[in-house]
């Protein structure tokens, strides 16, 4: 009752202030929480997390959601005009129905929705068995109709249009969103919007090297030159010519704990599955200060021991059966696991393939990798720089078309063909099966609406010279060994 007298006794203006202090306090304590959360969308599915899941990137070179989401709608005359509705599909990235984003990229929670790219931008595809066929999507496969240097393009562009400001891009998000709320309106309006501009923009000076290269068309990276500029601030203008173009295949990513110990990447720079997972993780955007290591070790868990998928077709068992004889007495040394040379590199004066992705790593990116993670556990100790390509295993060959490490020979039937033999131009792009030659499609220009990317070999690194190995075979015999070949 004595407490109770002298509580009430308190003046107005005390107990005033009093609430104004606690609402304060919990005002503080909520923007507190919205400032510094850092939530990312998992799946439960792994083959989800694996399209979906966040591998960091979101939290310093994500784009927020609701610029990402209506940039396909402001600036469609950036995306190439293949779509009747403007949209990354037009860009090759695969949309799920019932999914709200695209393979290949991931959300999180940093103040607001960011979106950054993860594994699948590279390493999702799908193939069609026949023209009428829908579309199989295949995780840890390359990403056969991915256009990422067309997505590069789009948001630099994107960065530097003056249709890029707060006025027309809220109007957009508006109509998107239904409504933000009040605080999210002022952030994006003041912060993340001109953020975004200015990140776009320096990102699209920092690749503007890119447009002195032929294009990579989809299924194709350089991997390690925008490496060189975003992770290191390499003066791309100063380097030699030759090292910058450096565009290669995605590579399929499954079955890797019989790749443990190998020499990794097209050129056998590495020997560590995990430090080749971290560095893949880098250049989908994450820094070493960002990147989500359990995240990633799940991906690579599931990853260690995944088998490609069996080839969908019939296969004739009595050619199978030579064309394994045919492969061993071949073919096995290289590319057998277990045997003597896979996973070993093959000098380029032996192999004599196209020298422009084996040039581009160079022993001053390997040095500066080599700083990477300084301090911790996980720093990088495995690069090297090689004088040569690697010999790898060729499980699930038939979803790893085109061929050689730079996609220069369309089929496995044209790559046992002498050099002057080879298809000079193709198109990529197609994912139907060739199911005569081991590829996919590549004689169409177009198709449903669809233009497929031509491929000329006669372009700096391009080349599809080399690896002349079997090419003097038989025609019987060669037809063998494809059919064997599409049992891996």
């Amino acid at each position: 009752m004595i407490i109770a007298n002298s509580m009430n006794s308190k003046p107005l203006w005390v107990k005033i202030i009093a609430v104004l202090l606690a609402l304060m306090l919990a005002a503080v304590i909520w923007l507190g929480t919205v400032f510094t959360s850092n939530q990312p969308v998992d799946y439960e599915d792994i083959v989800d997390q694996f399209k979906y899941g966040s591998l960091g990137s979101e939290i310093t070179n994500g784009i927020p959601y609701w610029i990402w989401r209506v940039m396909p709608e402001v600036f469609a005359d950036q995306l190439p005009d293949q779509e009747s509705l403007p949209s990354y599909s037009s860009l090759g990235f695969i949309q799920e129905p019932g999914k709200q984003l695209p393979i290949g990229f991931s959300q999180r929670r940093v103040i607001i929705d960011r979106i950054g790219l993860n594994c699948a931008t590279c390493h999702v595809g799908t193939f069609r068995t026949s023209p009428q066929a829908p579309p199989q999507i295949v995780a840890a496969m390359p990403s056969n109709v991915v256009n990422l240097q067309g997505y590069i393009d789009f948001i630099s562009a994107v960065g530097v249009d003056p249709r890029f400001n707060p006025d027309r891009l809220m109007a957009a998000i508006n109509r998107a969103s239904g409504g933000l709320n009040l605080l999210e309106r002022l952030i994006y309006r003041y912060v993340a919007i001109p953020q975004t501009r200015d990140v776009l923009i320096d990102q699209g000076a920092k690749l503007s090297f890119l447009h002195g290269q032929p294009q990579w068309g989809p299924g194709r990276v350089d991997t390690f030159n925008p490496y060189k500029s975003i992770q290191f601030n390499f003066p791309m203008d100063k380097l030699d010519p030759q090292e910058l173009i450096g565009t290669a295949d995605f590579p399929a990513v499954w079955n890797q704990k019989p790749r443990e110990g190998m020499q990794l990447h097209w050129d056998g720079d590495n020997s560590s599955v995990n430090e080749r997972n971290k560095s893949a993780s880098l250049g989908a955007g994450v820094t070493p200060t960002t990147i989500d290591l359990p995240r990633v070790q799940r991906l690579a868990d599931w990853l260690w021991e995944l088998q490609p998928p069996k080839y969908p077709l019939a296969i004739n068992p009595a050619l199978v059966a030579s064309g394994q004889t045919l492969f061993q007495q071949n073919c096995a040394s290289c590319h057998a696991f277990g045997s003597a040379k896979v996973g070993t590199v093959t000098p380029i004066t032996e192999i004599q393939t196209d020298p422009a992705r084996l040039n581009s790593y160079t022993y001053e990116l390997n040095s500066n990798q080599n700083t990477l993670f300084a301090g911790t556990p996980y720093r990088f100790t495995h690069f090297r720089k090689t004088n040569g390509y690697a010999n790898h295993p060729l499980d699930g060959l038939w979803l790893r078309a085109p061929y050689l490490h730079n996609g220069s020979v369309p089929t496995v039937r044209d790559l046992l063909a002498p050099v002057d033999q080879r298809p000079i131009t193709f198109y990529r792009g197609n994912d139907v099966l060739d199911t005569e030659k081991l590829g996919f499609v590549s004689n169409i220009a177009a198709a449903a609406g669809h233009k497929y990317f031509l491929y000329d070999t006669k372009l700096p690194g391009n080349v599809n010279s080399g690896h002349i190995y079997g090419t003097d075979l038989s025609a019987t015999d060669k037809d063998a060994i494809v059919e064997y070949l599409k049992t891996l």
